[in-house]
């Protein structure tokens, strides 16, 4: 069976973020993630990590400025200072937190961009972040994020993952395969798993349509948590959908992923 981790920004959301940490431990949770952890004092953070007993296996790098609904700037010529403060501000909380995968935002450059300068941008600072995190022991990972959700965010396609990860050149930059993502961009997860499989360094997961809990969607769960263990996949397998009513209620899928 996965090992699974809860996302605390979209679950258990009906506590404050610093009690979202007991409330995954007390629903069977050894681990979590949060997108963006910058909301709360780093300090404030870790204690609660520690009182809960949870690991803390993933972070996005900041968004940038939010009134502007900015998604980060890893793929957007011209802002490589911010991009690497933004780095510097992961580094320093991932390694307070004891977290070993950043997940590095592409951002959205516009319709009238050139993909081609986006994509050696992108490649660019990946190198940077990995050469960054390494030392820490910390993993990068991008994420394609299906179009119809997010139309105007650079990374769309696996390709381009893909293309970015090579261009990067670093062995501790990889791929975080959502298996919500995916089958929006009508891929068929599994074979689709097994064929990046080299690449992955992290799985989330939600249902589809709705981004929900599993057994609201066509997604076959069982299945598909089976087909990563077969596969070898170790990392963690990680919650990240809107739960339709309490958090705690949409958790019957735990009960038959084995």
């Amino acid at each position: 069976m996965p090992k699974f981790a809860a996302n605390l920004s979209t679950m258990f959301t009906e506590r404050p973020l610093l009690e979202r940490f007991g409330a995954a431990r007390e629903a069977g949770f050894a681990a979590v993630e949060i997108q963006f952890p910058y909301e709360a004092a780093l300090d404030d953070l870790v204690r609660a990590r520690v009182a809960a007993g949870v690991n803390i296996v993933l972070i996005n790098t900041p968004l940038g400025d939010p009134a502007k609904g900015e998604l980060g700037f890893g793929a957007l010529p011209g802002r490589g200072e911010e991009f690497r403060a933004g780095v510097a501000e992961a580094l320093r909380y991932a390694s307070a937190l004891g977290t070993r995968l950043v997940h590095v935002m592409a951002g959205e450059p516009g319709e009238d961009a050139d993909r081609d300068a986006c994509l050696e941008t992108f490649a660019g600072n990946l190198a940077h972040a990995g050469a960054e995190l390494e030392p820490a022991g910390i993993g990068v990972l991008i994420e394609a994020i299906n179009p119809e959700d997010r139309p105007a965010y650079f990374l769309n396609n696996l390709d381009d993952a893909l293309a970015a990860i090579t261009r990067a050149g670093r062995s501790n930059v990889g791929l975080l395969c959502d298996v919500y993502h995916l089958a929006m961009m009508g891929e068929d997860p599994i074979p689709t798993l097994a064929r990046l499989k080299d690449a992955i360094g992290h799985v989330q997961f939600a249902d589809m349509p709705g981004r929900h809990q599993p057994g609201t969607g066509g997604i076959n769960f069982p299945r598909l948590f089976r087909a990563l263990d077969a596969m070898g996949y170790e990392g963690w397998t990680a919650a990240e959908y809107n739960p339709l009513g309490r958090t705690e209620d949409s958790l019957g899928w735990m009960n038959g992923a084995a």
